[in-house]
């Protein structure tokens, strides 16, 4: 079975001139796209396709390379641009053997941008390789881009550089799992003599570690519940809990999310 393109839509308040710059500009692409590490466009003669190389670092020292070429197709007196894009590698750790894709801008009336991207591509390694993309690269690929997409949006509209982002973001999920393993520590204690008490602090526990679409509401439930606890007891740790809970629910406003995104074409 044949899988469907990736499609990722974001609206934001940009103009078209300053978006443009901020994707076609490899400088600043690497800055904000999960999915490169670095571009480096090579020479060209101006009626050649712009070609790159890129690098994808994975982890524990190892990174993907690939090859690619570019063109954009723009009417300065137009409101919208296309830019087109073919991609590949022949790097032994890499599942994409080659794709294409496109990027397109639309200058909406009402001031805002549209910034949409789609793109497909082959796998390598053939039937494990596209059970492993299926399964597991595909939808982390278009998760990336579509978080990728929100920290341009939050780098354009809010001056928030997408470094800064990411350490943000990081210390957000460092929040998450701390919380997470203090409901386990507590359930599991307690589970022996107040099962019911134990199985909700492990449910607790679980809410902590999935990506839910409004997880401010479990933030703004464990501070007043730690603020309980400090009202009744009047223990400086669970002041300190209810405060630390939150300031990460506040954290969790500022961060770029996938969910920002459309992910499916209007038929």
């Amino acid at each position: 079975m044949r899988q469907k393109p990736i499609y990722v839509e974001i609206e934001m308040r940009s103009d078209l001139d300053k978006l443009w710059e901020y994707t076609q500009n490899p400088s600043l692409h690497k800055e904000w796209d999960l999915r490169f590490s670095n571009i480096t466009y090579l020479h060209r003669q101006p009626y050649q396709k712009q070609k790159f190389l890129y690098e994808t670092r994975i982890g524990f020292g190892l990174k993907v390379s690939g090859t690619g070429e570019t063109v954009g197709v723009f009417d300065k007196c137009s409101s919208e641009r296309v830019s087109s894009l073919a991609f590949g590698s022949d790097h032994p750790l890499s599942l994409i053997q080659h794709g294409s894709g496109y990027w397109k801008y639309i200058q909406r009336d009402n001031g805002k941008m549209m910034f949409l991207t789609q793109y497909q591509y082959k796998t390598a390694y053939g039937l494990p390789g596209r059970w492993i993309d299926r399964l597991l690269f595909r939808p982390l690929l278009g998760w990336a881009t579509a978080w990728s997409f929100d920290a341009l949006r939050l780098w354009i509209e809010q001056n928030k550089h997408p470094k800064h982002t990411i350490r943000s973001a990081i210390v957000y999920v460092l929040m998450c799992l701390f919380f997470s393993l203090f409901w386990f520590y507590q359930g599991f204690t307690g589970f022996d003599t107040r099962i019911f008490a134990g199985a909700a602090e492990i449910g607790m526990g679980i809410l902590w570690l999935i990506p839910l679409k409004r997880k401010w509401i479990i933030h703004a439930v464990q501070a007043c519940i730690f603020a309980g606890f400090a009202f009744r007891g009047s223990e400086i740790l669970w002041i300190l809990l209810s405060v630390f809970s939150a300031a990460s629910g506040v954290l969790s406003q500022q961060l770029p999310s996938a969910r920002h995104t459309k992910r499916k074409r209007k038929k």
